[in-house]
């Protein structure tokens, strides 16, 4: 198996990759963009707004401190420079995934293989600031640790007919 990523290795500006996100989201309707970034979790965050929802993509961020920048693959200690360029490749590199993601969703609304609700979902912000998928992960624990369905209506109870299977 190769150790091949996506972009790897490419030269081509994270700031460049960011505008073409920008211009992608916006020539498919976006009404808004924005990004950001924190330094303790390092990530970068990508925000927008489109067909009356707000949406968030957060982007992990490497630490320029770690090993697979500071040593080769056979361990020896890299000059800092070598350390600060592989570092900055990195950055590129998950730039140019986090392009070729989103350019793949909007590609699949734009033919009709699925709606922007289906490929965005997880990205939904939702009114507490949470996104759908941080707000419904552990639902989704709690449904499966149990087997079990939740009721359809509150107050209810779960049915059997409603349990998961390998087979669904």
């Amino acid at each position: 198996m190769s150790n091949y990523r996506y972009a790897q290795g490419t030269e081509i500006p994270a700031d460049r990759s960011r505008g073409q996100i920008e211009q992608a989201l916006m020539r498919a309707g976006a009404m808004s963009f924005a990004y950001g970034q924190t330094s303790d979790p390092p990530l970068a965050r990508v925000m927008f707004e489109m067909s009356d929802r707000r949406f968030r993509f957060d982007l992990p961020m490497p630490r320029p401190g770690e090993r697979q920048f500071t040593h080769t693959a056979r361990g020896q200690r890299r000059a800092e420079t070598a350390a600060s360029g592989e570092y900055q490749g990195e950055i590129r590199r998950r730039w140019r995934a986090l392009l070729l993601v989103i350019k793949a969703k909007l590609e699949a609304v734009a033919t009709g293989i699925s709606t922007l609700e289906e490929e965005f979902l997880a990205h939904v912000v939702l009114p507490d600031g949470r996104t759908f998928y941080e707000w419904a992960r552990p639902q989704l624990e709690i449904v499966y640790a149990h087997q079990e369905m939740p009721a359809l209506m509150p107050g209810g109870t779960s049915s059997t007919e409603g349990r998961l299977s390998a087979h669904d």
